[in-house]
């Protein structure tokens, strides 16, 4: 056989049954990304005789005489392919895991496919973006500034420093490497939701050529753990292991095999024999409370921070501040009604996994797509009863995490095999894992009871929610207190009450997700807002805009907190607000459309605390290179959130230089320090501002140095394009650094933040639908959404943020269901049957910002990653309200779910 791959001719032969796309891998293309194995989301897209292909459904042997062009051979020596720089220019990507394949999908389009680009994308998923950005790389629009002058990079639309190297497919994410002796990993999960199991024989699979462990409950420690990271371990109940001899739901890992390939470990996998005791499955969660109910975690008690195990509840959580049941009692007008919210998969097309070996000191190495290294660190060492300093965890570029990979799912497997192996192993869920043995969106029913007086003030809110956590408690807790928290605290009202219970089923767990629990709440308490306004003859704005709380007033939501330090950094409510209701407005007619086409508005706004409650901690150390550059490093992780982008233009803002002259380490234990990791808002907010301490204290220092070589006072000095200057003195930042190498003394800084006191961020949404009563199909006419992300870092970056936190809501809300049959299987575990939103599916979002500026922030700036996700299903469920006069309380809003209703209403 022989390949051409990017113009050198390849004489390796495929293994039988090999797919082009490991074929491609193995030969060191590692811009050939793996993101289903079913030819459903465009990752693994290569060209064959100059035609876009999925190569993970191309045999590897039918590419035998012909020609293979991958990311890497797409541009050429004197530089990029003009679809590569198109996407530069537009920063066409955000975790970049997708991008290689949507360019060469992109540079092969003819222009009558250009013209129909949601028919052409159609094979390309995109998780990140929300596809603006991508059409603007198609249609040849900048929207970056290349030039910034020294010290103004802060508030400007610069590109993020891996552009480069992810649109010429070199940036390397978890499994982009080589490692010379590598075993592979395969699990073998239970096909039981609830079973004890009596014995499990091995010797079968220990027959299998190359296997050199079968791992199970009786290798592994013992200790009771939570798959979730929180910087506080109270926050989780231990109620997991690494192998149980109990499975609490289908998927979960019985055995792992390891082995020199990973076909021999699936057929060592297949040989294992498991004999287990079935017992009772709860599916339900009301079922699961029920009293008599069969118990899921019988041996749990409140020492393993589980409330009540007889009731199988994780968590519950009581408050009233008033009487709510009188003043509904003597409200004008009252609303309630019963939501149900549905598990969601995040769906980041880099499924989890990761490499672990021993270095010749010792010291456990762990690559990983996760979100929270440091973390994960602490749990390895507590778990394996290793000194911090023999661990050493890291992630290179993940792809995508939306609160998934603040879990650890597969580090505690790699760790387990390769301390007992001596060898390095390699562990990649497949996309089949992802779903079925991860974790998912909390599915929550939410009741909600409201009242109003005659002026359209509020006189009460109650939510009674009861969270399905699945199997396992991560994240139970923290996610319904988020979810009863901000979507009430947000409105000021006399009387509030909040009941919740987070309750086991034997289904897969749940666990965080972007949002944390507001979406699902908000859907009810947005609707409670808008039919009380209804009733009462009051627009929606203006509902809102007279029980809104503003700086001053307490942010209160029962029971009490024993957290105070949530401030009003900036506030820009009002702001988001009018600037949704102007957009709105300036709309115009829709006399295309036909009589059967219902048409509405609809409005929903969220607030969210910047960082989680009781610490979250970062540090970052920034030290003057020879060159008169800086070499930056933090802790947190980059994976399509910017954070990478905006560390260095605080950085380069704070010390006079451009962007160009920071260097950037982040997310490795190694490089020494502490990072609670890269979730709840806090990569700005908290690990920003360790930056900006470090970067100012090493001004300081410049500062300092320059006023002792010129003996004039430090006052005078200050920092001015790459440079210390005093009147009309001026010592270049290379200059400084050769002044530190004689004395011996270098120039560096260190920076933390503890994550207190928070603030708050603000997002409105808006959306104009039409409904067709007579079929059910549903059409997005207008999206508009406000934010107060304080000054923002970088315009054109957070943008994008907003219209992926759009697009991904906007897939929970219209399209992406799990489906979990009656034994509790997930019957839908790929791509093919979830309908994750293509370009066709999405609309595009107006964006707008509140011109405020924090003053807990650095530099003025707050948190947005999380927040713009929250409020679009609440919006879009009262659009729909709204255009039918039909208050729908399930979504997705699925034309097959809307159908009935409207049939009964318009039959006639």
């Amino acid at each position: 056989m022989s390949l051409e791959v990017n113009g050198i001719l390849f004489p390796q032969e495929p293994r039988a049954g090999q797919c082009l796309r490991t074929f491609l891998r193995e030969l060191g293309h590692f811009g050939v990304k793996k993101g289903c194995d079913a030819g459903d989301c465009g990752a693994c897209t290569v060209l064959l005789d100059g035609e876009p292909v999925h190569s993970c459904l191309i045999p590897a042997f039918r590419a035998d005489g012909r020609t293979v062009t991958t990311i890497e051979g797409l541009g050429s020596d004197h530089g990029a392919h003009p679809m590569q720089q198109a996407f530069l220019d537009a920063q066409g990507f955000q975790c970049g895991f997708c991008t290689a394949g949507m360019i060469l999908t992109c540079a092969s389009l003819n222009q009558a496919q250009r013209t129909d680009l949601g028919t052409a994308l159609k094979g390309n998923i995109c998780r990140c973006t929300g596809y603006r950005a991508i059409e603007d790389a198609i249609l040849g629009k900048t929207n970056v500034e290349e030039r910034v002058e020294p010290g103004a990079a802060f508030g400007r639309s610069l590109p993020a420093p891996a552009g480069p190297e992810i649109v010429r497919g070199q940036a390397r994410y978890t499994f982009d490497t080589q490692v010379d002796g590598l075993l592979h990993i395969k699990l073998l999960r239970s096909p039981h939701a609830h079973a004890r199991i009596v014995a499990i024989d091995k010797s079968d699979a220990l027959r299998v050529p190359g296997v050199h462990a079968v791992l199970t409950h009786e290798d592994a420690p013992s200790i009771l753990i939570s798959t979730a990271r929180h910087e506080k371990d109270w926050m989780d109940p231990e109620d997991t292991r690494i192998l149980d001899d109990v499975v609490r739901f289908i998927g979960q890992k019985v055995a792992a095999v390891v082995a020199e390939s990973e076909a021999a470990a699936e057929e060592a996998c297949r040989r294992i024999k498991v004999d287990y005791e079935i017992l009772p499955a709860l599916i339900d969660p009301e079922q699961a409370m029920a009293p008599g109910a069969p118990i899921i975690h019988p041996d749990r008690t409140t020492d393993n921070r589980v409330a009540d195990a007889r009731r199988n509840l994780v968590a519950e959580t009581h408050g009233e501040y008033g009487d709510v049941a009188a003043a509904l009692a003597t409200s004008a007008v009252t609303y309630e009604a019963t939501f149900h919210s549905h598990r969601v998969q995040h769906a980041a097309l880099e499924t989890h996994g990761g490499l672990a070996w021993l270095d010749d000191d010792g010291v456990l190495n762990v690559r990983t797509s996760t979100q929270v290294p440091f973390l994960t660190r602490r749990a390895l060492s507590d778990l394996f009863e290793l000194p911090m300093d023999k661990v050493r965890v890291f992630c290179e570029r993940v792809g995508g995490g939306f609160g998934g990979k603040q879990e650890m799912f597969v580090e505690d497997i790699l760790a387990l095999a390769a301390l007992r192996t001596g060898r390095p192993v390699r562990l990649e869920l497949t996309r089949e894992e992802q779903f079925i043995a991860t974790s998912t969106r909390h599915p929550m029913r939410v009741n909600i009871k409201a009242g109003a007086d005659a002026d359209g003030k509020l006189t009460a809110l109650q939510l009674d929610v009861l969270s399905n956590t699945g199997a396992y408690g991560n994240h139970a807790g923290p996610v319904m207190f988020h979810a009863l928290s901000e979507s009430i605290a947000v409105y000021n009202c006399p009387n509030k009450r909040v009941d919740g219970f987070a309750v086991y089923t034997n289904t897969v767990p749940s666990g965080a997700f972007r949002g944390y629990g507001l979406p699902q709440t908000l859907i009810a308490v947005e609707a409670a807002i808008d039919e009380l306004a209804r009733q009462l003859g009051i627009s929606p704005y203006d509902m809102r805009r007279r029980n809104i709380v503003k700086p001053g007033d307490p942010m209160l939501s029962p029971p009490p907190s024993e957290f105070h330090d949530v401030l009003y950094g900036s506030y820009g409510l009002d702001q988001c607000l009018d600037l949704v209701e102007r957009a709105m407005q300036a709309d115009g007619s829709h006399s295309d459309l036909s009589p059967e086409w219902l048409i509405g508005d609809g409005v929903a706004l969220t607030m969210i605390d910047t960082v989680p409650p009781a610490g979250h901690f970062a540090d970052a150390t920034i030290a003057l290179n020879n060159d008169g550059g800086f070499d930056l490093t933090v802790g947190t992780a980059e994976f399509g959130n910017g954070t990478s982008t905006v560390h260095r233009q605080i950085a380069a803002t704070t010390l006079a230089a451009t962007v160009d002259r920071i260097r950037l380490r982040q997310s490795d234990t190694a490089h020494g320090g502490h990072d609670t990791g890269a979730y709840g808002s806090a990569g700005t907010f908290v690990a920003g501002k360790a930056t900006h301490e470090a970067a100012m204290q090493l001004a300081t220092e410049l500062k300092a140095a320059a006023a002792g070589a010129w003996l004039c006072d430090v006052a005078s000095c200050l920092l001015d394009d790459e440079a210390v200057v005093s009147g009309v003195r001026r010592m270049s930042f290379a200059e400084l650094a050769k002044l530190a190498r004689e004395r011996g003394q270098p120039f560096a800084a260190h920076g933390n933040s503890g994550g207190t006191p928070r603030s708050v961020g603000f997002n409105v949404h808006g959306f104009r639908v039409a409904v067709n009563k007579g079929t059910g199909e549903l059409r997005i006419l207008r999206s508009v959404q406000a934010a107060d992300a304080g000054i923002v870092a970088n315009p054109m970056q957070c943008r994008g943020q907003v219209e992926g936190g759009v697009a991904q809501a906007l897939g929970a809300a219209l399209y992406e269901e799990m489906v979990i049959d009656a034994d509790g299987r997930v019957n839908n575990p790929k791509f093919r049957d979830y309908h994750l939103p293509s370009f066709a599916d999405v609309p595009r979002t107006e964006v707008f910002f509140a011109e405020t500026s924090d003053t807990i922030g650095p530099l003025g700036a707050k948190s947005m990653s999380e927040s713009p996700y929250n409020p679009v299903a609440a919006a879009l469920g009262n659009a729909i309200a709204d255009a039918t006069g039909i208050r729908f309380t399930t979504p997705p809003f699925k034309p097959d779910r809307l159908f009935p209703a409207l049939y009964d209403k318009f039959r006639s």
